[in-house]
């Protein structure tokens, strides 16, 4: 990445110690990227035991972002000239548990799809921070091409958000009453 910082005289780090605001940068990208890549393996499977179609076609075109986000997420490290890294996202991790858990107590009709609302929101709203900060620190990096892109994400993500709540008001939390 351009402008790397180099950690200040006298600071003692230990072995993976982020030691500047570029490595934290990057290494937040690869753990957006990582979630990014896992929820287009794992968003079908939240359209296929939804019963709702209202909530089905909002998680199929979600599906879509998200693999324009994942090209997204790849030229941003190509305009970072660094190869495109994924890690493991333990938050998302964590959420995709507790969706399974649910699935698990869970029959096919609206309480389920209430409950698969409550994790893609969960989702949504991990990837609403990340994304923020993520964009916060390319603008004070002065990575602004690369804040553009960001900013394009984070509006997704914010627009993906209002419509899960719009399917839940709408019908999905009423019928699961």
């Amino acid at each position: 990445m351009k402008n790397k910082q180099q950690p200040l005289n006298g600071t003692k780090t230990g072995k993976g110690a982020v030691l500047s605001l570029h490595q934290l940068f990057f290494n937040s990208l690869k753990d957006i990227y990582g979630a990014e890549k896992t929820l287009v393996k794992e968003l079908p499977e939240m359209m296929e035991k939804a019963s709702s179609p209202n909530l089905q076609s909002a998680i199929a075109d979600h599906l879509a972002i998200t693999e324009n986000q994942v090209l997204r997420l790849e030229k941003i490290f190509d305009l970072l000239e660094e190869k495109p890294e994924s890690e493991k996202c333990e938050a998302l991790s964590g959420i995709l548990k507790e969706r399974n858990k649910m699935f698990e107590q869970t029959v096919t009709g609206p309480v389920r799809d209430a409950a698969i609302i409550a994790s893609a929101q969960k989702i949504e709203h991990y990837e609403i921070t990340s994304y923020g900060t993520l964009l916060a620190f390319a603008k004070v990096l002065g990575e602004n091409d690369v804040a553009k892109l960001l900013r394009q994400t984070l509006a997704e993500e914010l627009e993906s958000d209002k419509i899960l709540t719009d399917v839940a008001n709408i019908s999905i939390n009423t019928e699961a009453l």
